[in-house]
Formats: C-alpha cells, sequence, structure tokens
C-alpha cells in the first residue's frame, strides 16, 4: 500500500494566505550567507555601484525610503545579471543636530534637558539613540530585501569617512564652491543652530501680504 500523500493533502499543507514570516527572513539570511550580494562577475566588464544616500538615525524608515531603496534594488540586481562586477554599499547618517533634536525631546519627556544630565551622560544617550534606530533601518532594509553588500556597511561618524568629508569640505572651500551666503533658513534658539524642515514645529499666524 502506498504511503505518498495524495494531492489533496499536500495542498491541504499549503497556507491559504502567504507568510512572510516564514519564508522571507530565512531566505534573505541564506542570501547574505551565501555572499550573493558580494561583488561578483566578469572582471573585464565595468563595474557598477551604488552608494546608499544613509538614512538619518532619527527614527525609522518611511516610504521615501523603501521607494529609493526598491529603485536601487532593481539597478543593482539588473547589472548583477548582466554579470558586471556590481556593489550597493549600505549606510546610515548620524544626522547631527537632528538625531540631537530628537533624543532632547526624549529627554524632555522625563522632564529633563542635556543640561541636567550634563555632556557625558547626554553623549552616551546619543549613541544609545544611535545603536538602537542603526539596527532597526539595517533590520527594515534586510526585511525589503535589500541586495547590499552589509559586509561593507558605513556610518557618516566612522573615522574614514569623517576624514573624507573634511578633506572634500576644504577643498571645495578652496576652489570657492562651497562659501557663506546670505538665505533664509530655519533657526532654532533652543538649539542655537540651523535645523532641518523635518524638525520644525510650524505654526499658522495671520498676517498681510504686501
Amino acid at each position: 500500500m502506498s504511503t505518498e500523500p495524495t494531492t489533496e493533502r499536500r495542498l491541504d499543507s499549503i497556507p491559504k494566505t502567504y507568510e512572510p514570516q516564514a519564508v522571507e527572513q530565512r531566505l534573505y539570511r541564506w542570501w547574505e550567507e551565501s555572499g550573493y550580494f558580494k561583488p561578483a562577475g566578469d572582471p573585464a566588464r565595468a563595474p557598477f555601484v551604488i552608494s546608499m544616500p544613509p538614512p538619518n538615525v532619527t527614527g525609522a524608515l518611511h516610504l521615501g525610503h523603501a521607494i529609493t531603496a526598491t529603485l536601487e534594488d532593481i539597478m543593482i540586481r539588473y547589472h548583477r545579471m548582466r554579470g558586471d562586477p556590481t556593489l550597493w554599499v549600505p549606510g546610515e547618517d548620524h544626522a547631527g543636530i537632528a538625531t540631537q533634536t530628537v533624543v532632547e525631546r526624549e529627554l524632555a519627556r522625563e522632564g529633563k534637558s542635556r543640561h541636567d544630565v550634563g555632556r557625558e551622560a547626554f553623549v552616551e544617550r546619543v549613541w544609545e539613540w544611535v545603536t538602537r534606530y542603526k539596527s532597526r533601518i539595517q533590520d527594515q532594509h534586510r526585511r525589503l530585501g535589500a541586495s547590499c553588500d552589509w559586509s561593507r556597511e558605513r556610518f557618516t561618524l566612522d573615522d574614514g569617512l569623517t576624514r573624507a568629508v573634511r578633506e572634500v569640505f576644504v577643498r571645495l572651500y578652496e576652489e570657492g564652491l562651497v562659501y557663506r551666503g546670505e538665505r533664509i533658513i530655519n533657526w532654532c534658539p533652543r538649539c542655537n543652530s540651523a535645523i532641518s524642515d523635518l524638525e520644525v514645529e510650524v505654526e499658522d499666524t495671520p498676517g498681510t501680504l504686501y
């Protein structure tokens, strides 16, 4: 007597709806561990490289990041399938003042300011935030299926990157391409610094245009 399961039984074992948590993370881990995202292909062909515009560690990824990652992943996978040596470099941005602002907001909910906790403790809180959200951003990109080479992942406060930024800005300044000019900015009187549009609290007030 055959012990082979019937077609009906085999179909019963297939979930009625797609369950991504049972498939996607396992497959992505296999892709990453197998080195499929590392540059490979015909060395005679021109390499194709994208450096991911690094998301700010001020919070989690949003729909704009997801769209950007999707478009970049399409280009990366296209060149990889063509046999080009292909590299997608992932990373995150420290976002200086913006990150300081969100950590100060977190402290304010505890009834404290950065002056109350002191410089060392505040810097420690900022690094705690950075570590938490860097990890979250990396996990979100993995869940999106982004085929980055995570062995080359960079953070904008890494030693090599900060040296490169200083070098580039000094060169641009010496060439007259970076300069201080007069323009309207978002000035925060509490931080005593310019801040991003995302950190501005907009308040409508009646006025007259003339």
